[in-house]
Order: structure tokens, then C-alpha cells, then sequence
């Protein structure tokens, strides 16, 4: 018995080897970018098939996701607003991009320039911003967004969170 114990660890090892290869194998391929949208217009999303270009995270839900769309026509993803204000920030077309955003008054795509962001929403990722299609209390445009994300001015922070939030 103790002759056949190494060959055995082997064959076991080699099994598991397989066992994930094929795993992989039939797992579904996520969309992280698609080319070829020159028209620049939000593509449809199907749930659980769609991965966050910043975060890397499975997008689950439409409720603020967004997309950006360079002029080439390739279109990124994104499940949380302050996820795209991250990413497109060092990228040479950030003035130029188009930005989808899903409305949270309208439930269809608006564009993202345009829109106005409340600041204390439970999303994705936890820095706060829903848009929407029309201006209400206590929400900003798009510039001031951009601009308390990129200076951490988000629930994230547990100063804002506490300041806004009153916890």
C-alpha cells in the first residue's frame, strides 16, 4: 500500500488539475469592454454578464450603472458612478468620452454630463451618487461630482458620511 501512496497523490493532483481547467472552461465569459459603438449610445446590459472596468466587480444591478464610450467606439462599464469618475480620470479622451448613466427618476440612460447626482444613496460601492434626469434638493451637477470623488468628498469617508448622513 505504502508502494502505490505517491502515485496516488499524483493521480489525485493531476484530477484537480483537469477538474479546474475544464471548470474554466465552461464558465461564463464576462464583458468587460465591447468595441465598435461609434455611435456612442448605451449599449443594453443583460445582469451577471457585464464586470466593472474599474473595480473589476460583477454588476448585478442597472440601478447606477454607467458606461463611457471614447469616439473609437469602445464602450466600458461600470457599477457605481464614482467607479467611472476613478477610472476615465488619467485617460487621454476623459474631456471627449461620452457617459451613460442610468437615470434613477427615469429608469432609462441619460447622458451623464447632463445629469444631476444626489450624494447619500446606498450604492455599489458605497460613495453615494445616484443621478438623475432633473434638478432636486441636495443634488449637484455632474462637475461637482467629479469633483468630491476625486477629493474623497464621498460616504466612503466617514466625515462626509457623518456630515450628510448624520451617522
Amino acid at each position: 500500500m505504502k508502494k502505490f501512496t505517491p502515485f496516488l497523490i499524483v493521480a489525485v493532483i493531476v484530477a484537480l488539475i483537469v477538474a479546474i481547467f475544464l471548470s474554466l472552461a465552461s464558465s461564463k465569459h464576462m464583458v468587460v469592454i465591447k468595441e465598435g459603438n461609434l455611435k456612442q449610445l448605451p449599449l443594453p446590459m443583460k445582469l451577471h454578464m457585464y464586470q466593472d472596468s474599474d473595480c473589476g466587480m460583477v454588476i448585478d444591478e442597472l440601478s447606477y450603472a454607467s458606461q463611457v464610450i471614447s469616439k473609437e467606439g469602445k464602450t466600458w462599464f461600470f457599477h457605481d458612478h464614482g467607479d467611472f469618475v476613478h477610472w476615465i480620470e488619467d485617460k487621454p479622451f476623459r474631456d471627449s468620452a461620452k457617459i451613460w448613466v442610468m437615470s434613477r427618476d427615469t429608469h432609462t440612460w441619460i447622458d451623464g454630463r447632463k445629469a444631476f447626482y444626489s450624494l447619500n444613496e446606498n450604492t455599489p460601492m458605497g460613495f453615494g451618487f445616484g443621478a438623475y434626469k432633473s434638478m432636486g434638493k441636495g443634488r449637484v451637477s455632474f462637475e461637482a461630482m467629479r469633483l468630491k470623488m476625486l477629493r474623497g468628498e464621498t460616504l466612503k469617508n466617514p466625515l462626509i458620511r457623518k456630515k450628510i448622513l448624520g451617522k
